[in-house]
């Protein structure tokens, strides 16, 4: 969602004041802090940063500073009091602004702080996407209404808003006709979607995805991040429908105990999860499974972290995200008493990560010999000379290759695992959705 905002941003102020990015923030004439406070020490993280930027500050008065996201959502103007070189502070959702907030800064030398929420507001005000490269993300909706007891999205984001039907189709078909062959639809929770089309009909995530699935040139789908409340039997029917939506789906799950599962205030049970998993699978055998987890939540025992080490015996995720509690400020779980001691929570970390990355391994080990279609991102970072794609479940691939592929659906075999990314051999090229062409 950061990278997504950070890119329109930065679009945005191409178009309205011909700036440019540049690798030499020194140089620079902005500087946009955009920020996240999902994990712990957010804050002093950012006003560590500013501190090494204010030399810079000193020595050019011109140049403007601001800072954005989730932080500035939640410090307002006390980051103008502890930074007072900042020239404006803005929200998540008002990066639109930044334009304005640019010019009375140049102009008058003024600070300001806009971190309110409009609703969607931003997206009618914000330039046509301009984007290089076959993938792209795109917004869909905005905020959280879940209100998780770890979590500070809605307090920093606001509520759960989807953005209109009409707003979104169009952005996706600019997109295509640019050259993007893989989108990939953003929300705090992507499959909570609720709109109405351009005929007053009321639709949801999965109708929506059947809509993006018919326009022309657009031939893979993903989206993230889905929440199991909102996970419906007509999303996990569009998975075996829908030739381009990426059989994949990463669906957080956090723990494997109903008691903190309670606590976290999820609102689903372990059993109403598995439940999810085996419909989607009876849907979509051939889907990934890939998930969140939180090791450490006030008042996990022992017995709780075996539940979700039982848990992922159970489902076999592929690959998937674990982090150590963190106590955000503001959060109901901040107050909850905590007896497990860090060690323990490092320890348990340790345990569970080993097991996730041992079923991310026995994946990656059956993927050998076989065939995988891939979207030719561009030149590998990695493996000089080659080129770089990503299978439906997200496993990047490096392979020989012209560049003129680039944009192209291929199919690869699989020929080797590495630690964090794959090798194939090409063995066809999609010249059109129903035709391929043999290589070799």
């Amino acid at each position: 969602m950061n990278e997504y905002d950070s890119s329109r941003l930065a679009e945005s102020l191409a178009v309205s004041h011909g700036y440019r990015e540049t690798d030499a923030p020194e140089n620079a004439d902005l500087l946009l802090l955009n920020t996240c406070s999902v994990r712990e020490k957010a804050q002093e993280k950012v006003f560590s940063l500013l501190g090494r930027w204010r030399p810079w500050k000193v020595n050019n008065p011109n140049l403007v500073i601001g800072v954005g996201g989730c932080v500035a959502s939640q410090e307002g103007d006390v980051i103008l009091k502890k930074a007072p070189f900042v020239d404006f502070v803005f929200g998540p959702q008002t990066y639109h602004r930044v334009s304005e907030m640019l010019d009375d800064a140049i102009s008058a030398r003024s600070q300001s702080v806009d971190i309110t929420f409009p609703e969607i507001e931003k997206f009618d005000c914000l330039p046509p996407r301009r984007v290089e490269g076959p993938r792209a993300f795109v917004s869909i909706m905005e905020g959280c209404s879940k209100y998780c007891s770890f979590c500070v999205v809605p307090y920093t984001r606001g509520e759960e808003y989807s953005r209109p039907f009409d707003s979104v189709i169009t952005e996706i078909y600019e997109l295509a006709e640019q050259g993007v062959r893989e989108v990939t639809l953003l929300g705090q929770n992507v499959n909570a979607y609720r709109t109405t089309d351009h005929m007053n009909q009321e639709l949801d995530f999965a109708t929506l995805l059947r809509y993006i699935s018919q326009i022309d040139g657009i031939g893979r789908i993903r989206y993230t991040t889905s929440h199991p409340l909102e996970f419906t039997d007509g999303l996990a029917r569009a998975h075996r429908e829908l030739e381009s939506l990426a059989r994949h789906v990463h669906l957080p799950v956090q723990s494997g105990s109903n008691k903190i599962l309670t606590k976290m205030k999820r609102r689903y049970t372990r059993e109403s999860y598995l439940e999810i998993i085996a419909n989607l699978r009876n849907h979509c055998p051939e889907v990934s499974i890939t998930s969140d987890f939180i090791v450490g939540f006030p008042g996990e025992s022992e017995e709780d972290f075996q539940a979700t080490m039982d848990l992922i015996d159970e489902v076999q995720f592929d690959q998937s995200f674990s982090f150590l509690y963190s106590k955000r400020p503001g959060t109901p779980a901040a107050q909850l008493s905590d007896d497990a001691s860090i060690e323990e929570k490092k320890d348990r970390l340790h345990r569970l990560q080993g097991k996730l990355n041992a079923y991310a391994a026995n994946v990656s080990n059956a993927m050998v010999q076989s065939d995988q279609t891939v979207l030719v991102e561009g030149p590998s970072k990695r493996s000089n000379g080659q080129l770089c794609g990503r299978t439906e479940n997200n496993r990047v691939v490096n392979f020989d290759g012209s560049l003129d592929w680039i944009g192209k659906f291929i199919d690869l075999r699989i020929t080797e695992t590495m630690t964090n990314s794959l090798r194939g051999v090409a063995v066809a090229t999609h010249i059109k959705d129903s035709q391929t062409a043999r290589i070799g």
